[in-house]
């Protein structure tokens, strides 16, 4: 497969994958008015995990698809940044600020304010995590195709910060807005600022013992993902784009 090709697939993927999420995120209110929370949640879930699967398993077949812009894999100190970004960018992509058996739907699905623990960092936390780990394996890869694919989410994720402040002030108004003064985007600026203040206990919880868990499972996985990917490519993704 042309490596243009595979760029422009990739890129569709993309575009899938935040339709489904972003459109997914738009509808929300109107959709549990209809079924209800659960229900929507089971739905959203239904059609998000495979879109996400699916661009992942892409990305990992084809990471090395393109130019090779730069290599600094022989370098120790490059996997060293590359694995401490990506563990930082775990703390942010984690979602420790929400209730995770809401996501099964185990309990009623809700939207919330939250304004402590990493969102006193920025309160778009899973965009500026996804966006550093773009950066760290765009480094660590050096191939067209990835850095494609990283502008790509990257992207993505600033239309949903976009998208999420306008859709939580059009849902809580004032109590937002109140939200918006104490917070930023950009991470830490509300603190350097003087509007916010970093309470390092709130992220002394058991929560985050599962985010070290995750990065450490990753790290021993990271020898078998080319196997994985091969037996998934083959059966599905080969037959399907090609």
């Amino acid at each position: 497969m042309e490596t243009h090709k595979t760029s422009l697939i990739v890129l569709l993927l993309i575009i899938i994958f935040a339709v489904i999420h972003s459109g997914g995120a738009a509808l929300r209110a109107k959709a549990e008015s209809i079924m209800g929370p659960r229900l929507w949640r089971l739905c959203f879930v239904l059609l998000s995990l495979p879109s996400a699967t699916i661009l992942i398993s892409y990305f990992l077949a084809h990471r090395y698809d393109g130019i090779r812009l730069w290599n600094f894999q022989g370098s120790s100190a490059v996997f060293i940044i590359v694995w401490g970004l990506t563990a930082i960018s775990f703390l942010f992509l984690y979602p420790a600020t929400y209730n995770l058996l809401e996501i099964p739907s185990v309990l009623k699905p809700k939207v919330r304010i939250y304004g402590t623990g990493i969102m006193r960092i920025t309160r778009h936390p899973q965009a500026f995590g996804q966006i550093i780990w773009c950066f760290a394996h765009t480094l660590w890869i050096g191939t067209s195709f990835t850095l494609i694919t990283s502008i790509g989410l990257i992207l993505h994720h600033l239309f949903a910060i976009w998208h999420g402040d306008r859709r939580l002030s059009k849902k809580f108004g004032e109590e937002f807005e109140k939200f918006k003064e104490n917070t930023s985007i950009i991470p830490f600026k509300a603190i350097i600022e003087g509007r916010q203040e970093f309470k390092i206990d709130e992220f002394f919880r058991f929560s985050q013992l599962g985010i070290l868990t995750a990065i450490g499972v990753l790290w021993w996985s990271h020898k078998y993902i080319n196997i994985a990917v091969k037996t998934f490519n083959s059966s599905f993704l080969s037959e399907f784009f090609n």
